[in-house]
């Protein structure tokens, strides 16, 4: 086999591509920018070296001010937050005042369904909710303080097979769902009328849509 001839590294050829070189004595170095000084202007200091210092004097303020001026600030802040809040939640309780206004009005002369409700004794209501309690496997908790009759719409607001809750009078979303033949209870209707012979109008909003509607400040 004849010896292969070792090729020595010359010139690159013009048009050729030159080729990096990684040796030991090849060093890539990045291009570094002089530093520049800023020049210090000669005005601003005087004939010793040090500059000129300017004394302010800002009048001291009585602290029992001052502790007065941000206990005004917060009550402030405070007013507007909880003035706020009544305006929502008054808004909304108006909101469906109306509509439970506007289904009355609409349903005069009384309809079937009304006339039916009236007639349901408190016996049959009572019976209805001890049904619906037979169902559970467990008792119900934090409803000790209600009444039969807000247990009875809290558990109709629940009952999403009716449609939902938030944002409509419960008296009209139970004629909404008789319309749609979703069949909702009588009992409910009942218990909604009662409540409306008593002038209890804030019984025709949902409790989740007061929850849903609060503010709560964590401090």
């Amino acid at each position: 086999m004849p010896p292969s001839k070792r090729r020595t590294s010359g010139p690159a050829a013009r048009g050729s591509q030159s080729t990096l070189s990684f040796g030991s004595r090849a060093r890539v170095t990045k291009p570094s920018i002089a530093s520049q000084t800023k020049k210090k202007d000669p005005a601003l200091f005087e004939k010793d070296g040090k500059p000129d210092v300017v004394e302010v004097t800002v009048p001291a303020r009585d602290v029992k001010d001052q502790k007065k001026e941000e206990d005004e600030e917060g009550e402030g802040e405070d007013g507007e937050e909880e003035g706020e809040q009544e305006m929502t939640t008054t808004t909304a309780e108006q909101a469906i005042m109306k509509q439970a206004q506007r289904e009355v009005e609409v349903a005069t002369p009384k309809s079937k369904q009304e006339e039916e409700a009236e007639g349901v004794p408190e016996t049959r209501i009572r019976k209805y909710w001890k049904g619906m309690e037979d169902e559970r496997k467990a008792p119900r908790v934090h409803q000790q303080d209600l009444t039969l009759n807000e247990k009875i719409l809290r558990h109709f607001d629940l009952s999403s097979q009716y449609g939902p809750c938030i944002g409509i009078a419960r008296l009209k979303r139970w004629h909404r769902a008789q319309n749609l033949n979703l069949h909702p209870p009588i009992e409910v209707l009942a218990v909604l009328m009662k409540e409306e012979g008593r002038g209890n109008r804030k019984s025709e909003r949902a409790y989740v849509d007061e929850l849903m509607s609060s503010r709560f400040v964590i401090e």
